[in-house]
């Protein structure tokens, strides 16, 4: 090969991708927005950075499902948004699959992140590199946060459908209960009147 066509080989070549290295401190809520190329859905947990891992089929058609439903039924002065960050202190970003805010919350287009204390409802669709924090990390801190109400929704071993398990805060202990476990059909009157047929997850919705 000659010299040139050596060169013109390495500059076809992308480098290599350099991931970013931790402060001494780890990183802050406000470094998720600074740091250049970060891999998209990029959470902060206790100033570390986490990575998603591909969504599975279940994964993404629970939050269509719910998506559809949540905006369907929700009254007007609440709003849905999926796949955004709440920031819970200066160490915590982390982000639900879905959330329910007042409209008022919105505060431009240019908006990157929600106060806990504007989220009515966080949502996690649990896969499997994500079963711990979404079991126990995330719900602890959300209610610490003073987020009011609490889904896990999980995926039936033996049906393949999803599985929501309803959780409320308690204001007292700033700790969650658990309020039901539903299978097959969602119905709930808080934080408003909803009803969720959980076997359509692969029909269209609305049909």
């Amino acid at each position: 090969m000659s010299a040139a066509a050596e060169n013109e080989s390495e500059r076809d070549e992308e480098p290599a991708y350099r991931w970013p290295i931790p402060p001494a401190g780890g990183w802050t809520a406000d470094d998720l927005d600074r740091i250049p190329g970060l891999p998209p859905h990029t959470e902060l947990i206790d100033g570390s950075l986490v990575f998603m891992t591909p969504q599975t089929r279940f994964h993404l058609r629970c939050m269509r499902l719910l998506e559809f439903n949540l905006l369907a039924q929700a009254p007007d002065h609440l709003d849905v948004d999926r796949e955004f960050t709440i920031r819970l202190d200066g160490k915590n970003r982390p982000e639900p699959d879905l959330l329910v805010v007042p409209v008022e919350a919105d505060s431009g287009p240019g908006q990157t992140w929600h106060r806990p204390e504007d989220v009515i409802l966080a949502v996690e669709v649990v896969s499997a590199d994500s079963t711990e924090r979404d079991r126990e990390v995330k719900p602890r801190k959300y209610a610490a946060a003073g987020v009011r109400h609490y889904w896990r929704v999980e995926q039936d071993d033996d049906m393949g459908l999803p599985v929501v398990y309803v959780y409320e805060l308690d204001p007292a202990t700033k700790s969650y209960g658990l309020t039901g476990i539903f299978h097959d059909r969602l119905k709930l009157t808080v934080p408003f009147d909803i009803e969720i047929d959980l076997t359509a997850i692969n029909r269209r919705p609305g049909t």
